[in-house]
């Protein structure tokens, strides 16, 4: 399963931060404030529970921040699509795409294969948690802008195949709905950025089925099986200093995203998208294409536009996410 996620090469564990992958952690505490003083106030709680406590102490602490815009260091908007969970009362983010099961992801619920996953015990412990698959992922952010600009003879062309690869204009507007020009209107409109389907596109003249938002969730594409039981929820945070626009040349600064990926079967999610989705293109005729963003390229990987008369095929496919240190916990 380590080579399946990518987990291999400089992403192997034995290249984390420690003492993340390490059997010294045992506990993750996360907390949440609108700026650095109040964050403090919020962890002082925590702090003198776990301090009054023999045997546990603090051993790694990650500082983590919104840019600007919400965006991600790459430049582009995040966090924009999530999935509606039946009986919340918490609308998802694509009215097209029906609430799914609670079982999906908290235990103790039927989920969409009308099964309740095994709880842990004792009882009282399991019922109502969820696992969730925590990743620190570094970016390379100038490698990433140099791909890019090499690969394309204009300011604009780089805009366009950034927005191939990621699926999305850096704003947010969807290739779905603009593909050959950005839209200020709809992609900062949270009612609207997030609204389509792939099912009218399925050669990938607007969205190539191997970008990244399409390969994270191929919604009605046929070609993907059962997407529902695949669907987990998704949250990240950046840490470490933005990369001013334009710089070219990577200054060493420590920057990426805290990943959480929350659901009650990780196996057929987090692993199952990771391993299938993100570093295999079997699902969609790709053979073993990885995602052009995020995926374990190892220097030779490729990526393909679709175009009429002839697809265009990007080559040289770096590593641009590293992970740093990954953990599975329970909550």
């Amino acid at each position: 399963m380590q080579k399946a996620l990518g987990d291999v090469g400089e992403n192997g564990p034995e290249h984390w931060e420690k003492p993340l992958g390490s059997t010294d952690v045992h506990l993750v505490i996360t907390a949440l404030a609108p700026d650095s003083r109040r964050l403090e106030s919020v962890l002082q709680p925590a702090r003198k529970t776990y301090e009054g406590l023999a045997g546990v102490s603090a051993i790694w602490r990650q500082d983590c921040h919104a840019l600007p815009d919400e965006k991600e260091p790459f430049g582009f908007k995040d966090g924009i699509s999530h999935p509606a969970i039946e009986g919340s009362g918490t609308p998802g983010s694509n009215p097209n795409e029906d609430p799914l099961k609670a079982g999906e992801f908290v235990l103790g619920y039927p989920d969409e294969m009308g099964e309740s996953p095994s709880v842990p015990q004792p009882a009282i412990l399991g019922r109502n948690g969820s696992y969730v698959a925590f990743r620190k992922l570094h970016q390379r952010v100038a490698e990433f802008r140099r791909y890019v600009k090499a690969n394309s003879a204009s300011c604009e062309g780089e805009e366009l195949l950034a927005a191939k690869m990621m699926g999305r204009w850096r704003i947010g507007t969807p290739l779905a709905l603009c593909p050959t020009h950005d839209d200020l209107e709809i992609g900062t409109d949270p009612r609207r950025n997030n609204v389509f389907l792939f099912g009218d596109d399925p050669i990938g003249y607007k969205t190539p089925a191997g970008s990244h938002i399409r390969r994270m969730n191929p919604r009605d594409s046929r070609v993907a099986g059962v997407v529902r039981i695949h669907r987990m929820i998704r949250r990240g945070t950046s840490y470490g200093p933005p990369l001013p626009d334009g710089v070219l040349e990577d200054d060493g600064g420590d920057r990426g995203l805290i990943f959480a990926f929350v659901g009650a079967h990780l196996g057929r999610q987090f692993e199952f998208v990771q391993s299938e989705w993100m570093n295999n293109g079997d699902f969609f005729g790709g053979n073993s294409a990885k995602d052009a963003v995020a995926g374990a390229n190892e220097g030779a990987g490729t990526f393909d536009i679709p175009n009429r008369p002839l697809r265009r095929r990007l080559q040289g496919l770096t590593r641009f996410v590293v992970t740093r240190g990954a953990s599975i916990a329970f909550f």
